[in-house]
């Protein structure tokens, strides 16, 4: 039988602040870990270059 989940948080929805992976514990139960957003690098600020800076890590 497969296991239920219950999200950790008071949060109950599945919104883009309550995203979630699977991880298996070692005492073999399947838990809820919450994951951070993903950032984007910066742009260049001329507007006619496209794509992003590089050189120029990812974070928010």
């Amino acid at each position: 039988m497969v296991q239920r989940l219950t999200y950790r948080r008071r949060l109950s929805y599945n919104t883009a602040s309550n995203k979630t992976r699977l991880s298996r514990t070692p005492g073999n139960r399947i838990v809820y870990l919450y994951t951070k957003k993903v950032g984007k690098a910066p742009k260049s600020a001329c507007g006619i270059c496209p794509g992003r800076l590089r050189g120029v890590s990812m974070s928010r």
